[in-house]
């Protein structure tokens, strides 16, 4: 009998996601453990785990809905943070044009650097079907995020006592992301540039503001840089 197109294409994305699933359960973990001690109750982090999907802004978001009401700083971090998205899409439009159009309002929604990278660099195997591949790698990454903020989130609440400093797990993410592309980078003119203008910004706005004004000067930077910037990585 003829193996079911939806098995195969599970059986064959399947692989992929598994590292993924790894650092996905952890972080997720971390996050329904963070966003319980941050006050917020057991179904937050579940509900932004399945509707918003968006890893390290689902942290930042944990402080939004705790701080203060400030619904246009709340708007420009959420761009700021999730600025590369718009890249991604860009890359993946031709691929997604030939997957129907129910799939592909998925593949949109659930798009994130490790769905990108394997959808984006993946041959997808003979016989396999492509929009089913895609939607699966898709899915199961979600399906781990969603999991560990579950895991995280009903064991915060089990927890009788707050765990002081557990909200370093944010800083500590972006560090682990900002040394994984300094690596990868032949030059360091994009890092470094984000290191300065933060540095200045920090110095000039304080502790508490300088968030934004820095990924706005950071992005003027890149933007009128952008060619010197590919011409000298490209060495």
């Amino acid at each position: 009998m003829k193996e079911n197109i939806k098995i195969k294409a599970l059986k064959a994305a399947f692989p992929y996601t598994l590292p993924i699933m790894a650092g996905f359960l952890f972080l997720g973990t971390a996050y329904g453990i963070f966003a319980r001690t941050e006050g917020l109750d057991a179904f937050f982090p579940i509900i932004m785990a399945l509707l918003v999907f968006a890893g390290s802004m689902e942290f930042v978001a944990v402080n939004l809905l705790t701080g203060v009401f400030d619904p246009l700083n709340a708007l420009l971090l959420t761009i700021m943070v999730n600025a590369r998205h718009l890249f991604y899409g860009i890359a993946m439009l031709e691929k997604y044009r030939r997957v129907d159009r129910k799939k592909r309002w998925y593949l949109i929604f659930g798009m994130c650097d490790e769905s990108f990278s394997i959808n984006c660099a993946t041959e997808v195997p003979e016989g396999v079907d492509q929009g089913w591949f895609w939607a699966f790698v898709t899915l199961l990454n979600q399906i781990y995020w969603v999991a560990g903020a579950t895991v995280g989130s009903l064991a915060g609440s089990l927890i009788p006592f707050e765990i002081e400093g557990l909200e370093f797990v944010m800083t500590a993410l972006l560090v682990v992301i900002f040394l994984d592309n300094w690596l990868k980078e032949k030059q360091h003119y994009s890092s470094l540039i984000g290191l300065g203008g933060s540095l200045v910004c920090l110095l000039i706005f304080g502790g508490d503001s300088f968030i934004i004004p820095s990924m706005a000067v950071i992005l003027l930077i890149l933007t009128l840089l952008k060619k010197p910037i590919e011409k000298g990585a490209g060495e």
